[in-house]
């Protein structure tokens, strides 16, 4: 007979695998995540909203041999708060035909934003199938996709589709941001256009691609070592900037995308490195035209100093004419059109050099 102490000793020891498996093994070797952020009932709208933005639409008058073809550039504003700087958005547009652009906004529902108002280009720009959203999370990547098909079903002339957010301001006028993205063939200086003034004949995606960012194994890695395979091998991960300015066949390329999105739409065990909307369109068009892509983007962005992963935030005193020309100044394009990240109170000094300074080119 064995003493009930061994029998005791050997139950413990035949019960320690059981303990490790079920109480400690989840939290240090996690299954790979199988449920999306998103939300059932988002995700067959949003799929029903772009199937129908995927039929309904050509790649525009660029291939239509339509004479003198008006293009257009559509502006997409994400927001989860108010368009502070609705008014000098709206000099910008001023006194500029609306067959030159569209302007369309995301606003998270689910927050209270005062709409601008009747005489803003933002008036009765709100799309009405926005969806919550939050930072650092698939949310992102959904509304931009939402913007892009909302603008394709509205209008087939939008050529070029501007993403923002409400921080964001221009760094010059809408004349000079039309003229380079359309006619100018020596904006671009990694790739001039050698086509004669006018309607150009190559465009390209002013997005960023970027392969040597230091964390970007770990990045790669925020969803589990083996998440990502077999559809995105680390070789074709790619980081960059969420606002940019994107041709109308690359945004088409991500309505119609369902086999990344299925992977990118997964949870992270590791929040410090998922940032989802800084990874899903620059490793899509890697993956598929990285040739038709810039790498680089025309909103600058001051990384010193960066806090939990925001840019350095600009404060009213900043805000000079000496400090529109250095956001200007770019090594890949003639200038920067864009700039963020700002405080709401800068909007009275930027309104103050607006017509001296920010739109006198």
């Amino acid at each position: 007979m064995y003493s009930k102490q061994f029998v005791l000793s050997f139950s413990l020891l035949l019960s320690l695998p059981i303990i490790f498996f079920i109480f400690i093994a989840p939290h240090v070797f996690p299954s790979p995540p199988t449920e999306s952020l998103i939300p059932i009932s988002d995700e067959i709208s949003d799929q029903t909203l772009f199937a129908s933005a995927a039929a309904s639409t050509s790649l525009s008058h660029l291939s239509s041999g339509y004479p003198n073809p008006k293009l257009k550039i559509a502006f997409l504003f994400l927001t989860n708060s108010d368009l502070h700087f609705a008014p000098i958005w709206d000099r910008f547009f001023s006194h500029h035909p609306k067959s030159l652009y569209n302007v369309y906004v995301h606003a998270d529902p689910f927050v209270n934003i005062t709409r601008p108002n009747k005489g803003s280009v933002f008036a009765n720009a709100f799309i009405a199938n926005a969806k919550r959203t939050a930072r650092a999370s698939p949310t992102l990547i959904s509304a931009t996709r939402r913007l892009f098909a909302t603008a394709f079903l509205d209008d087939p002339a939008n050529t070029y589709f501007a993403v923002l957010s409400q921080y964001c301001v221009p760094l010059h006028s809408f004349n000079y941001v039309y003229s380079s993205l359309f006619e100018s063939s020596t904006f671009d200086k990694s790739d001039p256009d050698p086509s004669p003034r006018g309607i150009r004949v190559l465009y390209r995606s002013f997005i960023e691609l970027i392969s040597d960012e230091p964390r970007l194994w770990k990045r790669y890695n925020a969803r589990g070592r083996y998440a990502m395979l077999p559809e995105v091998p680390f070789e074709k991960f790619r980081v960059g900037s969420q606002f940019f300015v994107m041709t109308r066949r690359h945004a088409l390329l991500t309505i119609k995308d369902r086999v990344l999105w299925r992977k990118f739409k997964l949870p992270c065990y590791r929040s410090d490195a998922c940032y989802p909307e800084e990874h899903y369109f620059p490793t899509l068009l890697n993956m598929k035209d990285p040739d038709g892509c810039t790498g680089y983007t025309l909103t600058q962005v001051n990384w010193t100093g960066t806090v939990k992963g925001h840019p350095y935030t600009y404060k009213p005193k900043e805000v000079v004419p000496e400090l529109i020309k250095r956001l200007r100044r770019s090594s890949h394009s003639s200038s920067y059109l864009f700039a963020r990240k700002f405080t709401p109170d800068c909007l009275k000094p930027l309104l103050a050099i607006a017509d001296s300074v920010i739109f006198r080119d």
